[in-house]
């Protein structure tokens, strides 16, 4: 694994900025799905799979693919991204099997990726693919409420982790892959998400779940920021892409929510998923 050189951010609130990034870049996805219905929200996160599937390509392998490796040419991963937000867009059709185009992307760009990389390639593309299809499932299944109340858990649980995990300090979380996450900032999100689900329940907008379920969507955001910081440190880059200028790519913004939106999908496959008002 190539080594990962950062230069050290002023101080212990240096990425500050980054936080408050993605924050916006959470609300805006809220604002995407309040306002956007029908093939207006399919379309929107058809081009975010396309953009996050760009990001992968580089990041394994497909910088500097194989050189026997000849589908689509110089501009690979262009084409691939082109090809993921197509097969996202036709997957969320809801046309009887249409589900299986998520699979196109996957099987296509496993040969260009590195050798040590194809692995990591099918499970990232296939957790960002099952993503954008499972909020809007959860829109237009479940309702506005249900996503911003996702969005919500994964909101507080950034906040309070960040602001605790730096004022408290303490031990590291997982120092090998995220230096900065501490145990202090890790259980605050938790406390966060719980106290959100309880303040939703009491008020009633929503029911008991919400109390359970909310601390256990924020641990799983949690983990998809870790994940993504290991995919990083694998490729040895300090951000996904430089598309949001000194914020990084979407991939850095939408870490936590696609742990969150997976563990919410796998909730739902073995319970009933929370009622939210």
């Amino acid at each position: 694994m190539r080594a990962l050189h950062i230069t050290p951010g002023p101080g212990k609130w240096g990425d500050l900025s980054r936080r408050v990034a993605s924050t916006l870049v959470l609300l805006a996805i809220g604002v995407l799905l309040a306002v956007a219905q029908g093939a207006w929200l399919r379309l929107g996160m058809a081009v975010i799979s396309a953009i996050t599937f760009w990001e992968l390509a580089a990041m394994t392998g497909w910088k500097r693919p194989a050189r026997h490796v000849t589908l689509f040419g110089r501009s690979r991963p262009i084409a691939l991204a082109a090809i993921a937000g197509v097969s996202q867009a036709v997957a969320l059709t809801g046309a009887p099997m249409a589900w299986l185009a998520l699979a196109v992307p996957i099987l296509l760009g496993l040969p260009g990726a590195a050798r040590n990389d194809r692995g990591t390639y099918a499970i990232f593309g296939t957790a960002i693919l099952l993503v954008a299809y499972g909020l809007v499932g959860f829109r237009e299944s479940y309702g506005l409420s249900f996503v911003l109340w996702l969005m919500g858990v994964i909101i507080i649980s950034d906040t309070a982790g960040y602001f605790f995990g730096r004022i408290i300090g303490g031990p590291k979380f997982w120092a090998a892959v995220s230096p900065k996450k501490t145990w202090s900032g890790t259980i605050a999100g938790w406390i966060g998400a719980c106290l959100l689900g309880t303040v939703l329940w009491l008020a009633g907008m929503g029911d008991r779940s919400l109390v359970w379920v909310s601390p256990l969507v924020c641990f799983a955001g949690q983990m998809g920021d870790i994940a993504e910081s290991w995919l990083k440190r694998r490729a040895g880059v300090k951000d996904s892409s430089n598309l949001i200028p000194g914020h990084g790519g979407f991939m850095d913004r939408f870490d936590a929510v696609t742990g969150a939106v997976l563990a919410t999908m796998l909730i739902g496959l073995v319970t009933r998923l929370p009622v939210v008002n």
